[in-house]
């Protein structure tokens, strides 16, 4: 049994990340998903420890201060991070993961996992980012702004540090999930994936 691989998705808010992340672990055998914790309230629908672990912020420093996380970051007034344990755990028994962190926490990971799998998630357009944050009905006029603002400086890190080995445009949600699902299996068909004694007593 190999070695779990991580893939990084980055995207900005709006940008259907979520939801092609949880349709690409519905479709995709031995794919499991990393739960953030976050500060943030639960949105109606979400699930504890499901979604994301929702902790209190006094709870989030104190696992800052015990090394929890291997990143972690502040975010439109949340605190997000991802928990060493889990991630370690999940690729020790062999399952891909999935994470779903912005471009903050996407680079604090460059810094463990450089042979890591980053995707970025592009919206069509910003017109097209401002329809869907509309769309959720959600958000105050004053958190789409800082969102779409957020989400400008997110496409301009993109460009500027090159630090994503795929792009995808979430058009088409379809389409899109494809591409993702495309990226995990030629990913798992790497000649470093297979492991030799298999090829040599086969």
């Amino acid at each position: 049994m190999n070695k779990g691989s991580i893939f990084i998705v980055s995207a900005p808010s709006g940008a259907g990340k979520t939801t092609m992340c949880k349709q690409i672990i519905r479709i995709v055998d031995n794919v499991k998903p990393s739960v953030s914790f976050t500060t943030r309230p639960p949105r109606p629908g979400e699930v504890q420890g499901e979604d994301y672990c929702f902790v209190s912020e006094p709870e989030f420093r104190d696992m800052i201060s015990r090394g929890d996380f291997l990143e972690w970051a502040l975010v439109h007034g949340n605190l997000y991070g991802t928990s060493k344990r889990q991630l370690e755990e999940l690729m020790s028994a062999g399952y891909d993961v999935l994470l779903d962190i912005d471009t903050q926490g996407a680079r604090q990971m460059k810094k463990f996992f450089s042979n890591g799998v980053y995707i970025f998630i592009l919206p069509p357009s910003m017109k097209e980012l401002r329809r869907r944050l509309e769309g959720r009905m959600s958000n105050s006029v004053e958190d789409m702004n800082r969102r779409l603002q957020r989400a400008g400086d997110e496409i301009d890190e993109i460009s500027e540090y090159k630090m994503y080995d795929y792009v995808i445009v979430n058009d088409i949600l379809e389409n899109s999930v494809k591409e993702l699902e495309a990226i995990i299996i030629a990913e798992r068909l790497r000649r470093s994936k297979i492991d030799p004694q298999w090829i040599k007593n086969n």
